[in-house]
């Protein structure tokens, strides 16, 4: 019955297994699967059997095995059918036999490899998961089968060897190790994980990747170990399986030892892996980090990974692009893409270690901080940067603060910035909210690198990022702009500007965004209404569809502003519509539209400009000072647009430009002019007398005086045409030349007649008779000197670049005559108090109330002393420099700010007088400065048959030089910020700082520099003059000479020397040079500094070569400085140089140099002494620069102290010491100040003591405490000698820090030494003591003074006395000498030590000295006897130590 039922069976399974073949024939030849089909027709039918009992159906070809219940079931359901099964347990062979039959066929194999697909039978109500495994792992999850299929599976891995990977589209060899993962259950798991490392050791490659990372998924957790060891010792056999071992080893548990072992072995291949495998590297380095080695680990990642080889596919894309084929550079693409995705994966690693391990973004901030040298730093370490700040939000602060750091030391260049961008905008643009919090903080930043790279940071992510990023930045760019920050208006401005100029399509998209600016124009200066004019023109007139919206914007509100009564919207109404005339009026290029459309445009254009220029010109022609400014941004208009400006639209202009000036402004030259004048008229100044047929003179006078008429009638005659008047005169001239020399290729010869020819004026021999002439002749005098000077001005400014030696003469005299008329004009000045000169630039702010400022100023000025309100030579920088030199110890009100210049005091400098009065002078350009390089030059004076009678010299003598370094000075203040150039968070005054630098601020200040760096070698020559000048004036001191003249000559000698040491530093103390891209224009500078030293030989040097070279080159003139002032400009000068970096013999150079200055008398060549609030602001810095360069502070202070004091106490009460000359009375508190501030901060420098220090380094420790207590008790001492306030006002405040300082730094060295070293404790506490009881005297004085700013000392300095009584109790204690504490009451006592009387009878008794300890310990002691009592915190008592008894 049995047999029956199983021959059923066997035929029903025979038959199935016939149709299944059937299906299978298209895919085998029928020979082959009929000899298969029969040959294991009674295994197999088992096999089946048993499956579709339990609930799976077996699949051929290309179709998946089904199953129709649960898998739990199904397992359930074999096992049973197999234990109860009549030939159990030789079914199970029978089961396995059936199953490698089945899989001996590939597709049956792959079948069985991969997931079943759940179906569900008619009628059948149980649910089958949406998701199945394989036949495989469901027939490995039954206890009996499993070590048979285990075998089965690992004995057909090795039939893989050989394949190659997709011959029959699978990878059975992975398919094969799935099954073993993440089984439930394992019986033999030893056995399984032997039998992979086995097969690890003999497999292909790809076979050992698959098993190895498959390896974590099917370990027991007792194996990881033991494994993870195995995978250890397979790594450092070779590098091609490392990405697979460390993947795996990631995901198990190891020992520590092990970690750092392996991480060690992934280190060493970061370099070398390819791109897909190093995030895994990556990962496994991060992934076991432990805080203590994480800085360690971190600095050795960012060494070795460098993402440059990443980059290498981007550029061999850009360069196939080019000559491939199509196919060839879609390849490439695709190799860019994996890259990019690569770098992705890696940054993604990165940040997931950030995010969820807090040692990791912490240890490597703290890598990237560690790093000191420009080229350690990596794109690599930026992004990572901004990654921790977009991560996380804990560690931003410290994140924008190490980046601010390193962008300031240069670290961080905007070419690394650039490289991040264009090479990995991919990851960046993850951080886009990071980058655009950091570049809105970096703009509102003081420093202006940090400034720059913000503004980069800007034009980066417009450039590289998507359309919404774009909106962003200019939405962030349009609010910093309407915030009112006048620094980041001006950055975001030029940013625009930047963005208008490289991106102009794009930056069309937002255009809408730019032109709300106009609703906060009344924010802006002219300055800034000229770049938004040049942005919106810019996008209105380059694409004519897109633009025409804005061209309507600009239109009217152009219109409004030019019919505005208000003269600030006039103005604005004025440079907006030039700006607009010079888009519209720029050259363009034949392919900006079709030829056909030409013809069209060209017409519109014209219309719009002619239509401008109507508009412009009959707005401004009834107003000189509106039609002044109008001329003025004309010129300016095309000066920045030289060569680009179509000039035949601007033909009609010109026309009547070139016929306006002569008959405004010139008339024929005559012996005699009619008309009624304030003064009789006289030509002067006359350059060509030689020529007196057809010359012309400049009609100044007569139009001075009606000018001046029409100020008081306003005659209506001049309604109908348009109002000449003489402030328009420089102006027109200025656009005359500019618009002749665009016109004629740079020539002049047009208008060269006008550099010679003379002025209308009147005899200017004034003095003596200023006092006869009313106040209205006075005024007139000096409008009509100002309108001349302004002429001249303008003069200069045209011709100065003309190659002509006789042009050049002429010049050079101009420069003499201006120089001449400043004096008359200082006199004048003199004798008009409250005068208001006629404006000469026309697009400030509030012109109508500029005057007011300096109207009263001017009138103070006889005596020599002036408020110098904008113009000054040395001026925020000196006290910057002061500031930065002195480390924050600053002068207190008895010391007031450096002087701007030691001009100033001199009433013989005309410059002196004129410098607030400098805003009604015209601008002097830039290129006027190239006449410091003439040397002497000859004029031919002809006769009438042109043959040469006379040869005159003219020469740039000393006036000139002043005039025009001063200058110089004035503009690189403003234009070259210091390195320590902070910004005023609330300026009293807007807008009015650009005021006179209007043409300047056209320039970067990277232009300016590199002018200047063009001037440096005549700057030179003048200053070797200067040097040998002074040099023969020190040897000749004794001869007899004209006192007057060589005091003048002297002074003004003086003055240029200064200016030329101001002109110096201001250059090499610019910020500018702090930034990358500058490095090669400080090497250029340098490079004309060291040549003068060793001519030819200096190409080729490092720059730290240079340096050295320039500052010993410098250091030469220590010997010629005339002034006080001159050497501390020289100071700072080597200072800015030396900074660079600032090394060893430099340090003792400069400390040297100081010290000289210290000790050098300095004399006026009147014979007095300087001095004075600027000598001792000079002084303050002098004495903190020698004092923090010399190698011993220490003994430096205490060589002053001791010597230079006790010599000024022992001289009589005007004199001063004889070692330090420059050490008197009244600079006394100066050097106080310094000594008391350097000790202080000095002590500091001494590391706190360690119950680990030796004895040798607590000697060592205890000696400099010692010397430093001592120099205390001496500067503590001396207030009884110099008892001033201020000096009583340093003490307090310094001796309350020292004391702190000792209580910090010196008492835990006193608590580990007083065993060892206990006389020398003893020692350093009495001396300490005795400057303490110093102090409570101190306090006792001023409660009794009532000096409210003294007593505001006291309470702190008691608490600190009082915690040095009882630190000094647990020191004692802490060292088991508790009995030699006692407390003794402590008097009130003055300055001299006299008792303070209101507690004379309360404690009489406590007088008597005590002689010993005992005595002393029993009642109160009298400091000056004892010696071992300290200050009490009380007014009435104190308690005090005595060291002298202590003995451990």
């Amino acid at each position: 019955m049995v047999s029956k039922r199983k021959l059923s069976k066997v035929d029903a399974s025979e038959e199935s297994c016939k149709t299944d073949l059937a299906k299978t024939k298209k895919s085998r030849s029928s020979d082959k699967e009929n000899a298969s089909a029969f040959c294991g027709l009674e295994n197999e039918g088992v096999f089946e059997e048993l499956l579709r009992t339990s609930g799976i159906v077996l699949k051929a070809g290309e179709g998946q095995n089904e199953i129709a219940v649960d898998q739990i079931a199904f397992q359930k359901k074999l096992c049973l059918a197999l234990e109860k099964h009549p030939t159990y347990p030789a079914v199970v062979k029978q089961f396995i036999s059936g199953l490698e039959s089945h899989i001996k066929d590939r597709n049956q194999f792959k079948n069985c490899l991969l997931p079943c697909t759940p179906v569900r039978t008619e009628g059948s109500r149980n649910l089958v998961h949406s998701y199945c495994e394989s036949l495989i792992k469901l027939l490995l999850g039954i206890k009996i089968l499993q070590p048979a299929v285990i075998t089965l599976l690992l004995e057909k891995i090795p039939e893989f060897f050989f394949d190659i990977v997709g011959t029959f589209g699978t990878n059975f060899p992975r398919l094969i190790i799935n099954q073993f993962k993440w089984l439930d259950r394992l019986l033999d798991s030893q056995d399984l994980v032997r039998n992979l490392m086995q097969m690890v050791s003999v497999s292909p490659v790809p076979i050992q990747h698959d098993i190895i990372t498959s390896l974590p998924e099917i370990l027991e957790d007792s194996q990881q170990s033991e494994v993870a060891r195995e995978l250890s010792c397979l790594l450092k056999q070779g590098r091609r399986l490392t990405v697979p071992i460390l993947d795996a080893l990631s995901r198990l548990d190891l020992d520590a030892e092990l970690v750092a072992e392996v991480r060690q072995s992934a280190m060493t291949v970061v370099p070398s892996v390819k791109l897909e495998d190093l995030p895994v590297v990556v990962k496994f380095i991060l992934q076991n980090v432990k805080a203590a080695d994480a800085v360690e680990v971190i600095s050795d990642l960012r060494k070795n990974l460098d993402l440059s080889s990443c980059v290498l596919p981007l550029q061999i894309h850009s360069s196939q692009k080019k000559i491939k084929s199509q196919v060839q550079a879609s390849s490439s693409m695709s190799q860019v893409t994996t890259s990019q995705n690569c770098v992705k994966l890696l940054f993604d690693v990165i940040k997931l270690a950030v995010r969820f391990q807090k040692d990791v973004s912490e240890a490597w901030i703290k890598a990237i901080e560690n790093s000191t040298s420009v080229s350690d730093h990596k794109v690599l370490d930026l992004i990572v940067l901004l990654l921790i700040h977009s991560t996380n939000t804990r560690n931003r602060k410290q994140t924008e603060k190490v980046l601010r750091s390193k962008i300031r030391l240069g670290c961080m260049p905007e070419q690394l910035m650039q490289n991040a961008f264009q090479n990995h905008a991919t990851v960046i643009k993850d951080f886009f909210p990071s980058i655009l919090a950091l570049a809105q903080t970096f703009l509102h930043s003081a420093h202006p690198a940090v400034v720059s790279f913000g503004s980069c940071m800007y034009k980066q992510a417009f450039a590289a990022f998507d359309s919404y990023c774009q909106q962003e930045v200019v939405s962030a760019l349009v609010t910093h702009v309407c915030s009112g920050s006048e620094t980041e208006l001006d950055i975001s401005l030029d940013v625009l500007t930047d963005l208008v100029v490289l991106h102009t399509s794009l930056l069309m998209r937002y255009a809408t965004f730019v032109k709300t600016i106009l609703d906060s124009t009344q924010k802006l200066n002219p300055c800034q209404i000229r770049k938004l004019f040049y942005i919106l023109s810019t996008l209105a007139f380059s694409q004519k569809q897109e633009g025409s919206y804005i061209q309507d914007d600009m239109h009217m509100v152009i219109r409004k502003w030019l019919s505005s009564t208000v003269p600030n919207h006039k103005q604005m109404g004025i440079i907006g519509a030039v700006s607009m005339i010079g888009s519209v009026a720029l050259k363009r290029s034949e392919g900006d539209a079709a030829s056909l459309e030409r013809p069209e445009l060209n017409s519109e254009r014209d219309d719009q400009l002619s239509t401008l220029l109507d508009l412009v010109g009959f707005c401004c022609e009834q107003t000189p000072e509106v039609l002044a400014l109008y001329y003025d941004e004309f010129a300016s208009l095309i000066e920045k647009q030289k060569g680009n400006l179509d000039l035949q639209l601007l033909d009609e202009f010109g026309k009547s430009l070139v016929e306006d000036f002569p008959s405004d402004f010139v008339v024929d030259l005559s012996p005699s002019v009619h008309g009624s004048f304030l003064f009789p008229v006289k030509s002067l100044y006359n350059l060509d007398e030689d020529q007196s047929q057809d010359a012309i003179a400049i009609n100044l006078l007569p139009l001075v005086s009606q000018s001046e008429l029409g100020r008081v009638t306003a005659g209506a005659n001049n309604q109908s045409k348009r109002a000449v008047s003489p402030l328009c005169l420089s102006p027109c001239f200025r656009l005359l030349r500019l618009y002749t020399a665009e016109q004629n290729s740079g020539s002049l010869e047009e208008i060269d007649a006008l550099l010679g020819c003379p002025v209308y004026l009147t005899d200017l021999e004034v003095e003596g008779k200023l006092d006869s002439l009313s106040k209205q002749e006075r005024e007139f005098l000096c409008s009509l000197l100002f309108y001349a000077l302004n002429w001249f001005r303008e003069v200069v400014n045209a011709f100065c670049q003309q190659q002509d030696a006789e042009m050049k003469g002429k010049v050079l005299t101009r420069l003499q005559n201006i120089t001449e008329l400043q004096n008359v004009l200082g006199k004048c000045l003199a004798a008009t108090p409250g005068y208001v000169p006629p404006p000469a630039t026309f697009d400030s702010e509030a012109p109508e109330a500029a005057p007011s400022m300096n109207a009263a100023g001017p009138a103070r000025k006889r005596g020599g002393r002036k408020k110098k309100a904008d113009g000054s030579k040395a001026g925020s920088a000196d006290r910057s420099q002061a500031e930065d030199s002195s480390e924050g110890i600053q002068p207190d009100t008895e010391l007031s700010e450096l002087d701007k210049s030691a001009a100033d005091r001199e009433a013989g400098n005309p410059l002196a007088q004129l410098q607030s009065y400098r805003l009604y002078f015209r601008e002097l350009d830039l290129e006027v400065f190239t006449v410091l390089h003439c040397g002497l030059l000859t004029k031919s004076v002809l006769d009438t048959e042109m043959h040469t009678e006379a040869r005159e010299v003219v020469q740039l003598g000393p006036a000139e030089l002043c005039f025009l370094l001063d200058d110089l000075c004035w503009k690189l203040e403003h234009v070259l910020p210091s390195g320590s150039t902070r910004r005023v968070p609330f300026p009293k005054e807007r807008g009015n700082k650009d005021i006179g630098f209007s043409h300047l601020c056209q320039r970067s200040p990277k232009e300016v520099a590199m002018c200047v760096v063009d001037l440096l070698k005549p700057l030179c020559k003048h200053m070797e003059n200067m040097h040998n000048y002074f040099q023969v004036t020190v040897q000749n001191q004794g001869a007899e000479g004209e006192p007057g003249e060589n005091i003048q000559e002297h002074q003004l000698m003086s003055s240029c020397y200064q200016l030329l040491l101001l002109t110096f530093r201001s250059l090499f103390a610019w910020n500018g040079f702090s930034q990358h891209e500058n490095t090669d224009l400080l090497r250029s500078a340098l490079q004309v500094l060291a040549d003068r030293l060793k001519p030819g030989e200096t190409e080729f040097l490092l720059l730290e070569e240079l340096i050295s070279e320039s500052f010993q080159y410098l250091l030469n003139f220590q010997q010629s400085v005339p002034s006080f002032h001159c050497a501390y400009i020289l100071t700072q000068l080597l200072i800015a140089i030396a900074e660079k970096p600032m090394s060893g013999w430099k340090r003792e150079k400069m400390a040297s140099l100081a010290k000289q200055f210290l000790c050098q008398s300095w004399v006026k060549p009147s014979g007095d002494r300087e001095k004075g609030s600027q000598f001792n602001s000079a002084l303050h810095t002098l004495l903190c620069v020698y004092l923090e360069h010399t190698d011993n502070i220490l003994k430096a202070i205490e060589e002053i102290s001791s010597v230079g004091v006790a010599e000024l106490m022992n001289s009589p009460k005007d004199a001063c010491s004889s070692t330090y000359p420059t050490l008197s009375r009244q600079t006394f508190p100066v050097f106080f100040r310094v000594m008391m501030a350097q000790l202080e901060s000095s002590v500091k420098s001494i590391p706190a003591g360690k119950p680990s220090d030796s004895s040798e380094v607590q000697l060592e420790k205890l000696l400099r405490w010692n010397i430093a207590v001592r120099n205390f008790h001496i500067l503590i001492n001396l207030v009884k000698v110099f008892d001033s306030r201020p000096v009583l006002s340093i003490c307090l405040k310094y001796g309350r820090l020292f004391v702190e300082a000792f209580l910090k730094l010196a008492m835990p060295l006193l608590d580990h030494s007083f065993k060892k070293h206990t006389d020398d404790v003893q020692s350093l506490l009495k001396t300490l003591q005795m400057s303490t009881r110093q102090l409570h005297h101190m306090c006792g004085h001023s409660k009794i003074h009532q000096d409210i700013g003294l007593t505001n000392h006291v309470p702190l300095l008691k608490k600190s006395l009082e915690q040095f009584v009882y630190r000094v109790k647990a020191m004692l204690a802490f060292n088991h000498c508790q009995e030699a504490f006692w407390v003794g009451i402590l008097k009130n006592r003055d300055l001299q030590g006299e008792e303070i009387l209101t507690q004379a009878s309360e404690e009489r008794g406590s007088d008597e000295d005590s002689g010993d300890e005992e005595d002393s310990a029993e009642g109160p002691a009298e400091e000056e006897a004892s010696g071992s009592d300290t200050d009490g915190s009380e007014e009435r008592g104190g308690a005090g130590p005595g060291p002298e008894a202590a003995r451990p």
